[in-house]
């Protein structure tokens, strides 16, 4: 069905791999459109509760694809700002905001958006040759899709100016010592630690992880008397579910609890 990503689903899972390893998994025009539809489907099939979302080949995505911006000093410059509008912003606003965990499993460079893209994932398991690159002022742009927000709320002010402005590689070591992602693991094992812990948050409270989501995100923008009164209402409103019903169950019957996502 599609021709620049993969989309597998199973057991609760949906693993969506950005698929053109020829150009390092870099965003063109049809990998937007392409995305933009999966992440509608996963959104809504009524059996995913966790996405994974990985890179094929040597790297995970190396940003936008120039070619498809390569312009002569005689031609008129594109509109950066209607392409960021149309794709790159309603991508990361589709995966933060997407009601489930969403799993990183980082393999190779992650540059421009492609760092990007990690950062609008909850969780990142690296592989141990990752790393990011802020790669936009090497062109003569600012970082955009979030960069911006995402990074300087990671790592401060200091280090996501310096990343920014020198385009310098961070190792994917180097960025777990920030907090800038959770975990790194051996090449041979990354991709397979991801897909485990992607199968364990599948089976878990997803409504309540989904809040969980949201909850920390608002943070930011939140004075504390705000934060208390969100809390408040999740929990009143969470408390009625049947998860926290099954949840409690389990706990004084000292079983293993089934959650249904619900």
């Amino acid at each position: 069905m599609y021709q620049t990503i993969i989309v597998e689903k199973q057991n609760g899972v949906c693993k969506l791999t950005l698929n053109r390893p020829d150009r390092l998994n870099s965003f063109n025009v049809e990998m937007h459109q392409e995305l933009q539809n999966a992440l509608d489907n996963i959104a809504t099939d009524g059996e995913t509760r966790c996405l994974l979302v990985t890179g094929a080949g040597r790297g995970f995505c190396a940003g936008q694809d120039l070619n498809d911006r390569a312009v002569s000093a005689d031609e008129f410059a594109p509109d950066l700002g209607q392409s960021v509008e149309k794709f790159y912003n309603p991508l990361i606003r589709r995966i933060v905001n997407l009601k489930m965990p969403v799993i990183c499993a980082l393999n190779g460079v992650a540059a421009g958006a492609g760092a990007s893209l990690v950062m609008a994932c909850d969780i990142t398991i690296a592989a141990k040759s990752a790393s990011f690159i802020l790669s936009f002022a090497k062109i003569g742009l600012i970082p955009d899709s979030g960069s911006s927000w995402h990074f300087a709320r990671a790592i401060g002010l200091p280090r996501a100016k310096a990343m920014a402005m020198l385009g310098d590689k961070l190792k994917a070591e180097q960025a777990q010592q920030w907090g800038l992602i959770y975990g790194v693991e051996e090449d041979e094992v990354y991709l397979a630690e991801a897909e485990k812990l992607a199968q364990h948050l599948a089976t878990q409270p997803t409504e309540a992880l989904a809040n969980i989501k949201r909850l920390l995100h608002n943070t930011f923008d939140h004075t504390l008397n705000d934060q208390l009164e969100q809390e408040r209402l999740l929990m009143q409103h969470l408390g009625r579910s049947e998860d926290y019903r099954e949840g409690v169950a389990a706990f004084m019957e000292k079983r293993e609890p089934a959650f249904k996502g619900r």
